[in-house]
């Protein structure tokens, strides 16, 4: 799958999301057994099992749709994950 997309929507949105979401979050990308299945979900090519349809889920589809057509190539850096909060 494109191992970017998981990356780059953790750096856009992981400093906002709150705690149940942030949970919700880390189960969808630990929990299933096979990366290619969040990607298909999250690009709709197949449709997302109940227990991972949540909120998040519909934010990760919303950013796969990339409406404003950013530049998307490589993964990006992962200082950020070392970064204090903000």
């Amino acid at each position: 799958p494109d191992p970017s997309l998981c990356s780059l929507f953790a750096k856009e949105n992981l400093a906002h999301m709150s705690e149940e979401q942030l949970n919700r979050y880390d189960r969808l990308i630990n929990e299933p057994s096979n990366d290619w299945d969040i990607y298909y979900w999250a690009t709709e090519a197949k449709p997302t099992p109940a227990e991972f349809d949540t909120d998040v889920m519909a934010m990760l589809r919303e950013f796969a749709k990339n409406r404003n057509r950013e530049q998307r190539l490589r993964q990006p850096d992962l200082e950020y994950l070392f970064e204090p909060p903000r």
